[in-house]
């Protein structure tokens, strides 16, 4: 077992995160960690990682254990180009080689019966037997093949500093993937690439040696990748064996199950203290009333089964109704950096259409978002009381020491309070979250301000 938890509880002051957790990640194992945006699963890593500890409980790390972690917007700065920066996995590969080459030049300058040649020929041997275990000769193999799959096959030279957030995390993803972690942590891994790069990550895990422990809202993902599913809900965790498909099988089940023998205790009770009532105070029948309070008082209470929050829900309406033609495109030519991203674009939109652009990464989907929002331009003409509004994946233009409610209610001050926090409350923040600083929320909590 690389990681485990034993009754491992933790607070935040007073708001108690989770408690009595206990599970275990074996070596090889897939387990994909799920949960409501805010139900504790970056506090469940971070403890596991090492930057927190459990309030009571225990979490116990293999000795020696390697673990690589990849934050949800966590990518890194560096001056190294993006290929430098991948031989750093590798400096002692590297050192091996470039060691046996130095030895074996020194070898062939040493006379056979010399003292010397024995204690080289001795190293060279060791040196060998390093370089074939670790696979010394293919570190060029390797990082190109992650390279290529991660999509960064055109950026080997370009200096890391100059990516986009996006960019980063993806290459931090690379980079771990070359580390071979015994546990490698993934936190909503699929949220900057693009289907080309998904379906070769998820090509890639299947032969991943070490374990992995993935927080993903991605359903299709966790079918693919893992065999275990670990759920944080209502400060509780259970484990449920197989993929996501089979965990939502196994949850009904399970919600199912509960609630009857719920309602079947309760109409039980029920009927017991419905006899006592009627019998305790006749001298015929009060040792029979007395032996049902008694199995009363010993019965074990089930507890309610939780029922999770309603989901978001949305209702959009106009003030004045939008032109047939919402969006129009026309002879659009595209380019950033002298890369030219588009020549000749033509689109069309029309109201009530639901469109989705798609394209690998770096193929400037951000960009003509930008472009159709700046306008400015005879190519991008957008129709009469056509309002936009823009979600950004990186939750830029959030302020972090605005509170929850604060932040929205700047933005709209015509809303009174009750409007704002039937607004969030849509989103999935509630009352105990309006008074939270921006910058304290989840990546999922933000995202859902955001929105």
């Amino acid at each position: 077992m690389i990681i485990t938890f034993d009754n491992a509880s933790f607070f935040y002051g007073d708001n108690l995160i989770f408690h009595d957790v206990n599970f275990a990640v074996n070596d090889g194992e897939r387990v994909g960690l799920i949960g409501a945006n805010g139900e504790g699963k970056t506090t469940l890593i971070r403890l596991i990682t090492g930057e927190l500890f459990p309030e009571s409980g225990q979490v116990i790390k293999k000795n020696g254990a390697r673990i690589g972690y990849l934050e949800q917007n966590g990518g890194y700065s560096c001056g190294n180009t993006v290929y430098k920066e991948m031989l750093e996995v590798f400096k002692e590969e590297l050192s091996a080689v470039e060691k046996l080459e130095t030895l074996s030049q020194k070898l062939a300058q040493t006379d056979y019966y010399a003292p010397e040649y024995a204690r080289l020929s001795a190293q060279i041997e060791s040196l060998n037997g390093y370089i074939a275990s670790r696979d010394c000769y293919n570190v060029e193999v390797k990082i190109k093949t992650v390279l290529n799959g991660m999509g960064f096959e055109k950026n080997y030279n370009q200096v890391v500093d100059t990516m986009s957030g996006g960019e980063k995390t993806r290459l931090k993803l690379a980079r771990l993937l070359l580390e071979q972690p015994d546990l490698l942590i993934l936190d909503e891994p699929t949220n900057h690439l693009d289907i080309t790069t998904l379906f070769w990550l998820e090509d890639y895990l299947s032969t991943f040696k070490g374990a992995i422990l993935t927080v993903s809202h991605d359903r299709y993902f966790l079918d693919k990748i893992c065999t275990r599913i670990l759920e944080l809900e209502n400060k509780k965790l259970l484990s449920f064996s197989g993929n996501y498909s089979k965990y939502k099988a196994l949850k009904a089940d399970l919600n199912a199950r509960l609630l009857k023998e719920y309602e079947a205790q309760q109409e039980e009770r029920a009927r017991l203290q419905d006899y006592v009532d009627r019998n305790i105070v006749r001298a015929t029948t009060a040792k029979s009333a007395l032996s049902r309070v008694n199995r009363l008082e010993r019965m074990e209470i089930l507890e309610k089964p939780y029922v999770p929050k309603a989901a978001p829900h949305f209702h959009f309406t106009t003030e004045v109704r939008p032109y047939e033609n919402v969006l129009k495109i026309n002879n659009l030519n595209l380019e950033i950096g002298g890369k030219s991203l588009i020549c000749v674009g033509q689109a069309e939109i029309k109201r009530g259409e639901k469109v989705a652009l798609v394209g690998e990464n770096g193929t400037g989907k951000t960009t003509l978002l930008k472009h159709i929002i700046k306008g400015g331009t005879s190519a991008i003409e957008v129709g009469r009381f056509v309002k936009i509004a823009y979600y950004d994946q990186e939750g830029g233009n959030l302020d972090g020491e605005n509170t929850v409610m604060a932040e929205l209610w700047d933005r709209h001050l015509g809303l009174t309070q009750t409007e704002v926090r039937s607004a969030l409350a849509r989103c999935g923040l509630f009352e105990e979250d309006m008074q939270k600083p921006v910058k304290s929320l989840s990546g999922g909590e933000r995202a859902k301000l955001a929105l």
